[in-house]
């Protein structure tokens, strides 16, 4: 695998001052390097991971289960976790190799492929154009709150084109329901009359960014429509990973169980309760979430571990689920009332993701999505980020550095 995938490319000023014209903040310049004061937190974790698996130009190594893959759940994931580390360099890094490979230098005009690496030829390069929403949504999400945080309006020029594609590709008009988001552009609507929905693409704190961002675009109705997909389709309180809705008339449907995909609940719905857990208490449908999810803590309360997988319409739980099952419902746990418990999940997990991390692994790929679940749950119970109730970050680094710009 070569080490460096593409020249790094740096786009030159007079493109900067048009995106600056593009993102509508007048008077603002790209903000000069990070001071002493503004270094990089000392997040062991989060930098014992990037230094072994994000390269120099910033592609996430070991996202994928194929072997030599990358996919942009990875680039995302890692994007956001930069950012809450205030490591502007890796920051930028990750986003151009992500713009320059998975959008193909053309942000304006396309999602990023989900898929990239050495494929059969050998040759490396995209292997699967078609976009996963939530990484789409989340990267949009890092650079609006990197353009704040650090002053770069690119990152919202960047974002807005992005997101202009999200809503023309992605955003469509369910019967009876209103504005939902796909997960992808292709292979989720079967003739207009059933569609795939995942509820662990679309987190209310960022779908609280994006409705600041845009006050007249649809992601107030895709926020509140969310809550309804998970209120009806979690009727033990467990969510699936995959959640149909169907046409019944011209202008009525219902949520169904995803006839393709069924009534799991696992890896992908795992991420549901970790959303929930970290969503601001003052968000108006906050309690109404936590209490549809309300399957998971009894469930704990009962046989204190997460299970693996769970069918959702009858609760039947089978297996134990790995480290980062239970560093994703650290927030969730504590949210619902249970704060010892949530503590004492909490140094076991951070225990065990600093043993998967000293520990070389005969199987990366399936290290990532622990460690990124251990990211994301330990480091919001250590404070290192939360969000506010319109979606923002609040990061620890934020007063010290004193360079966002209001919110």
């Amino acid at each position: 695998m070569p080490e460096l995938s593409f020249q790094f490319r740096r786009r030159s000023l007079v493109k900067a001052m048009a995106a600056l014209a593009l993102g509508g903040v007048a008077g603002v310049v790209e903000a000069a390097p990070a001071s002493s004061a503004c270094a990089v937190t000392d997040w062991p974790a989060w930098q014992a991971w990037a230094s072994g698996h994000v390269q120099p130009d910033g592609r996430v190594l070991h996202s994928s289960l194929l072997p030599n893959h990358t996919t942009s759940e990875g680039q995302s994931y890692n994007l956001l976790l930069a950012l809450i580390a205030n490591d502007a360099q890796r920051f930028e890094q990750i986003w151009s190799w992500t713009r320059d490979n998975m959008m193909g230098a053309d942000a304006a005009n396309r999602l990023p492929g989900w898929l990239w690496g050495q494929g059969a030829d050998g040759r490396w390069q995209l292997q699967d154009a078609n976009s996963a929403s939530d990484a789409d949504l989340w990267i949009v999400y890092a650079l609006l709150e990197g353009a704040r945080l650090w002053q770069r309006p690119t990152y919202r020029s960047d974002a807005r084109r992005l997101l202009d594609s999200i809503e023309a590709r992605l955003v469509v008009d369910l019967p009876g329901l209103g504005k939902m988001v796909l997960p992808g552009p292709q292979g989720f609507n079967q003739h207009n009359q059933v569609w795939t929905l995942n509820p662990s693409y679309l987190p209310l704190p960022l779908l609280r960014r994006l409705h600041k961002e845009r006050p007249k675009g649809p992601w107030q109705q895709i926020a509140s429509n969310t809550v309804r997909m998970i209120e009806a389709t979690s009727p033990k309180g467990f969510v699936a990973d995959w959640v149909g809705y169907k046409m019944t008339a011209v202008q009525a449907g219902q949520f169904m169980v995803d006839p393709a995909k069924g009534e799991l609940g696992s890896y992908d719905a795992i991420r549901v309760y970790l959303w929930a857990g970290m969503t601001s208490p003052r968000d108006p449908d906050a309690a109404a979430l936590l209490a549809a999810l309300d399957g998971m803590r009894q469930r704990i309360l009962a046989t204190g571990a997460a299970p693996e997988k769970v069918a959702v319409t009858t609760g039947v739980a089978e297996g134990q689920g790995p480290f980062g099952f239970g560093a994703a419902l650290v927030p969730y746990l504590q949210a619902k009332g249970e704060t010892t418990l949530a503590a004492q999940w909490q140094a076991r997990a951070a225990q065990q993701l600093e043993s998967g991390l000293a520990q070389p692994s005969a199987q990366p790929e399936i290290l990532y999505y622990n460690v990124m679940l251990g990211l994301f749950g330990i480091g919001w119970a250590e404070k290192r980020y939360q969000f506010r109730d319109d979606g923002t970050l609040n990061l620890s680094w934020e007063k010290s550095c004193a360079r966002a710009v209001p919110r």
